[in-house]
């Protein structure tokens, strides 16, 4: 598993360290162990694991880089810790709160942060609309709501000149037609992630 994510880092154009890469899988490692208690992600299979969950989150890492990693993200909507923990441990100068509703999962997102000593790395239990927190340089969320809801219930935490990074599956023409005329869809990037046989997409956005 560790040659088949050190070559899925590789194709998708990152230099992680050796450190990086067994933080990476011992993270999959407490995944694993935990779903079987925690029910944290409907995935089973650890080699399905690495490539739905793993490599599907590493895929944001360069274009997050790209567009210059900020001081403090949020993953909202985190479960399982992804991509939240997967930029925490590939962004150390980033810090990440991983925010839900379910007292377990970001139980377990501390848990992870303990364990790998990853000390940028934040497990948060509120609903996101009562939180009470700093703002964030980048929102970020895959799979959490529809992209009127994610930005609506998050919109009061983005800092000055702030964006939203929302992890899609195939481009969501409909959803982006749903939005309001003061977000601004700045980009839709398409990602090629290795080893799985899906459409993947970054939709980039900030209010007017």
């Amino acid at each position: 598993m560790r040659d088949t994510l050190a070559a899925a880092a590789t194709e998708l154009g990152l230099e992680l360290t050796d450190t990086q890469l067994d933080q990476l899988l011992a993270y999959l490692a407490l995944l694993q162990k935990w779903n079987k208690v925690y029910n944290l992600t409907a995935v089973r299979d650890p080699a399905q694991m690495l490539s739905h969950h793993l490599v599907d989150s590493l895929s944001v890492i360069a274009p997050l880089q790209r567009h210059g990693a900020p001081a403090r993200l949020m993953d909202v909507g985190a479960g399982g810790g992804l991509p939240g923990v997967v930029i925490a441990i590939c962004c150390p100068g980033t810090d990440v709160s991983c925010v839900d509703a379910v007292v377990k999962k970001a139980t377990f997102i501390q848990q992870v942060a303990a364990e790998l000593k990853l000390p940028n790395l934040h497990g948060v239990h509120s609903r996101v609309e009562q939180l009470s927190t700093p703002p964030f340089g980048v929102i970020t969320s895959r799979a959490f709501a529809s992209l009127v809801d994610f930005t609506s219930l998050t919109r009061q935490h983005l800092a000055e000149g702030a964006v939203w990074m929302a992890m899609k599956g195939q481009h969501p023409a409909d959803e982006i037609a749903a939005l309001p005329a003061d977000v601004d869809v700045f980009h839709v990037e398409q990602l090629a992630v290795p080893g799985l046989d899906a459409q993947r997409c970054i939709v980039w956005m900030r209010p007017r």
